[in-house]
């Protein structure tokens, strides 16, 4: 329990580097400098569940894109497994998967990034997502049981969230989505809390202001 604790990565830290084999060639973290970047695993190919994830992350990848996003998956699998799975998922779907998968037999990049769970299963990494802003700082991750797939909605929504807090210094509230108002870092001392009111925000009280972008 304390090697995997220390093997997970930390939010606002520089996120594991790594360099692995994928289906669209050899890949980096440095790859992704300048880009935002969901980094997503899946406990194994040909199965049920992340068949229909890998398939909507493939039908929103022009979003991610629009929002500066790459998308890089992740199993356990061999490359060719991989290739085989695209393959099927083309044949059989008619949906072509665009972005690359890593293949990670050592298990080195699951490792260094807390995929792995042994409580879930021995050698299949979870289904976790991590969003890494164009530093490499790791900033948000989200984990999944096996049985559960995951909401392309949801991370679509997360990282315009993130990209929104660090452009305009704001927070987002529940269930934020973009055009909606967004909320005001409250005041830090008695003199700013005096003020708040009178600053020309929507303000319900002086540490809960909203204003529209």
């Amino acid at each position: 329990m304390e090697n995997m604790t220390n093997a997970m990565p930390r939010i606002n830290e520089p996120a594991p580097a790594f360099e692995a084999r994928t289906t669209h060639g050899v890949k980096k973290l440095e790859d992704y400098k300048g880009k935002w970047l969901v980094l997503f695993s899946h406990p194994a190919d040909f199965t049920p569940v992340c068949t229909t994830e890998f398939m909507a992350f493939a039908k929103r990848q022009s979003e991610f894109a629009a929002l500066n996003c790459d998308l890089l998956g992740l199993s356990i699998d061999s490359y060719y497994s991989h290739v085989a799975w695209v393959r099927n998922i083309k044949e059989k779907f008619g949906v072509e998967i665009g972005f690359p998968i890593i293949e990670d037999l050592s298990m080195k990049v699951a490792n260094a990034y807390g995929m792995i769970h042994p409580g879930a299963a021995d050698t299949s990494a979870v289904r976790a997502t991590f969003i890494i802003d164009p530093n490499g700082i790791m900033r948000a991750m989200v984990y999944y049981p096996m049985t559960n797939g995951r909401s392309i909605d949801e991370f679509l929504r997360l990282v315009a969230a993130l990209q929104t807090s660090d452009t305009h210094k704001v927070a987002t509230p529940e269930g934020w989505q973009p055009g909606d108002k967004v909320i005001v870092p409250p005041p830090q001392d008695v003199a700013g809390a005096e003020a708040r009111m009178n600053e020309g925000y929507e303000c319900t009280d002086w540490y809960f202001c909203k204003k529209s972008l």
